[in-house]
């Protein structure tokens, strides 16, 4: 989701949360299709079908955004397109179900046909107009997509609903803010057809905001971000492993992960690699050739200019890692 709109209260209390120094060291991210799905707007949201060949994307400048698609050719990723689906309102925050058969995605549609677009009440009473987010479902329809249905308001409690991401039993989980208006982590039951009232995930430090879930089908482990260092600093990226009834501690994906605010986490279609958003550019070290120069200057006009672009890294070292500790 955006930044601007998205990442607005935090929490002071600090925590302190572990991370394996070895895993952490290991990891280098990658920008993703530069040029192509990476551009020179900034990117958010992968999200794939199971055979890894389509990617729907968000791009976005607020108060502007689209879903966007792009398909794997033998010559690397096709020229995005907005999706069939949007380009009519703001949509953002596309969250593949892992069977490929649906999408979820937030929008400021109208919630009734005719009606205006939605407006984000904050939590001070103000309104945004027009940048609200409720979330919203599109099924596959053979070879393309159906119309997208508003989820009921059991899910959309709040006019600022963003970033679902869903299990293989169909549940969503999603940001809002809570009654303190800080923005937590919930997640509705999908159960005989209907979607359960919503239930907030408890993540370390409960005063931290929680945003950008992306969670394994199985439920087993949640990527997300969060400011545990207190409100005045940068939210960092965190995994967490379902222990019982309960998550466990998060741990902190480290610094080569914590580069250039990330956030906007979601899954690969392997379930094992992370993909997310950042403003990482690539490291200049001068003098530079002439060359270097020119390299630069056409790399900073396909992507790398300071703005948001889509990242991946294994999550091997962390999921192996918690598989032998529990052995």
């Amino acid at each position: 989701m955006s930044r601007t709109n998205g990442r607005l209260l935090a929490a002071c209390v600090c925590v302190a949360l572990s991370s394996p120094a070895a895993a952490a060291a290991s990891v280098q991210p990658q920008v993703f299709a530069p040029g192509v799905v990476s551009g020179p707007a900034a990117e958010d949201s992968a999200a794939f079908t199971p055979d890894g060949n389509t990617v729907f994307f968000d791009r976005v400048r607020w108060p502007n955004a689209a879903i966007l698609v792009s398909h794997r050719t033998a010559d690397g990723w096709s020229v995005p397109v907005v999706a069939p689906f949007s380009g009519r309102w703001l949509d953002h925050d596309p969250a593949m179900a892992p069977d490929g058969s649906f999408l979820v995605f937030s929008s400021n549609r109208p919630d009734r046909p005719g009606g205006k677009p939605l407006d984000a009440v904050l939590g001070n009473g103000k309104v945004a107009a027009g940048s609200g987010g409720h979330l919203w479902r599109v099924d596959r329809k053979g070879g393309g997509w159906g119309e997208p249905v508003r989820l009921p308001d059991t899910v959309n409690a709040s006019s600022r609903t963003y970033a679902p991401s869903v299990a293989a039993d169909g549940s969503v989980y999603f940001q809002h803010p809570g009654a303190d208006g800080v923005f937590r982590l919930f997640r509705s039951q999908y159960r005989d057809g209907t979607y359960q009232p919503p239930v907030e995930v408890a993540l370390g430090d409960a005063g931290a905001h929680k945003l950008d879930p992306a969670v394994a089908p199985d439920e087993s482990f949640l990527v997300f971000d969060a400011n545990y260092a207190g409100k005045d600093g940068p939210d960092r990226l965190y995994i967490t492993f379902r222990e019982g009834d309960h998550w466990g501690a998060p741990i902190d994906l480290g610094d080569e992960v914590n580069h250039g605010s990330p956030w906007g986490s979601h899954l690969g279609p392997d379930h094992r690699t992370l993909y997310f958003s950042s403003a990482r550019g690539v490291p200049v070290h001068y003098p530079r050739t002439a060359a270097q120069g020119r390299q630069d200057m056409a790399r900073m006009a396909a992507w790398d200019n300071g703005l948001d672009n889509l990242w991946s890294v294994p999550l091997a070292s962390w999921l192996d890692a918690h598989t032998a500790k529990a052995r």
